[in-house]
């Protein structure tokens, strides 16, 4: 529900139009593409019954600190700019690599509607790097004056949405804690968050930009939530610490892939990162979100679904070669994990 501030800010906030470009790479200083943003005169653009007014010098600098997306040609981009936020949808193709990086002073929030990779990883300064492979409908969140980077070798179509937000411009209710509090939290789930932001980028997908203060009203909500969000979740974030050592998750995860047809004790991973079988299972789930036995069962579904792409194997076969002895305990965890079954999801990729 929009409240009275929140309506105050509508009236007051200067809304620019949005088109396709890329935003200047905070690296180089330069334009990642030919055309530069619809805002480089200083003037906001007219969207429906927005008057035109001058754009503001902070929301000038926050697409001067967008991600940079390399190479700049994988993905496509379009972009909404407004008084004190930002928002960016991005799309890009299977089969291509592509890396993602920021670090500005402002904070970031990321929406990823759906992704799979088949490699990579992404970090955020504060938080345990993942390898996560299949990240749809999961959300990013990168405090002001915080890194990111990730990279993807995608596995089919990659669609998210960045959405930035200037931290002096968030308005704070009485009781919400200062900007500083705002914790790094990697690949979380939130449907409140998640619903709201989908609204936004719905909006934005649309042939005209015929509702400037909607998509205001969706930005300044999304914020509001956000601050909800951080103050209703502990800040103590299992991923800030008490995690895995980047050498220990390298060491089990490499021995996990080496051994998915096998049973893997909890024990035998513990010794590989030298703790405790105890100790182990928490700092794991604290890295990777999921105990280890999940994780493992994650990995094998992924390699089955590599082998079933390729069509050079049977069913019976592939279910072997990632560790079922029986078809129907492999067919039974390929649905639990993707709501297909081997057969089908073989048919859908081909």
């Amino acid at each position: 529900m929009l409240t009275n501030s929140m309506l105050a800010d509508l009236d007051s906030s200067p809304i620019v139009a949005f088109e396709s470009y890329h935003l200047r790479s905070p690296q180089t200083g330069s334009s990642a593409g030919d055309r530069r943003p619809p805002f480089g005169n200083g003037q906001a653009q007219r969207i429906g019954s927005v008057p035109r007014v001058p754009a503001d010098r902070r929301t000038l600098d926050m697409a001067d600190h967008g991600v940079a997306i390399s190479p700049s040609d994988a993905a496509s981009r379009r972009t909404m700019i407004a008084d004190g936020m930002a928002a960016e949808i991005v799309q890009a193709g299977s089969g291509d690599k592509f890396e993602s990086r920021f670090h500005g002073p402002v904070h970031l929030l990321v929406i990823y509607e759906q992704g799979a990779r088949r490699d990579g990883d992404t970090f955020v300064e504060g938080c345990s790097r993942s390898t996560l492979r299949d990240f749809a409908r999961k959300l990013t969140f990168v405090p002001a004056g915080h890194e990111y980077r990730e990279w993807h070798d995608p596995r089919s179509a990659t669609q998210l949405m960045y959405v930035y937000f200037d931290p002096a411009k968030l308005q704070f209710p009485v009781e919400a804690a200062t900007p500083d509090a705002f914790a790094a939290r990697l690949f979380f789930e939130d449907a409140t968050l998640l619903d709201t932001a989908l609204k936004l980028k719905r909006s934005l997908e649309g042939p005209t930009c015929d509702n400037g203060l909607y998509l205001q009203a969706l930005g300044i909500v999304l914020a509001h939530e956000l601050i909800r969000f951080n103050q209703r979740t502990p800040q103590g974030n299992p991923q800030l610490r008490g995690g895995l050592a980047a050498w220990q998750q390298r060491i089990v995860t490499a021995h996990i892939d080496a051994h998915l047809d096998e049973t893997i004790s909890l024990a035998a991973l513990a010794q590989l990162a030298r703790l405790s079988p105890y100790y182990f299972c928490r700092a794991f789930k604290q890295s990777f979100g999921v105990p280890p036995h999940r994780y493992h069962t994650a990995r094998r579904i992924e390699h089955a679904k590599g082998l079933l792409a390729t069509r050079a194997h049977s069913v019976t076969d592939i279910g072997l070669t990632v560790g079922y002895s029986e078809t129907s305990s492999f067919t039974a965890a390929f649905r639990k994990a993707t709501g297909l079954t081997p057969s089908g999801y073989q048919r859908s990729v081909g």
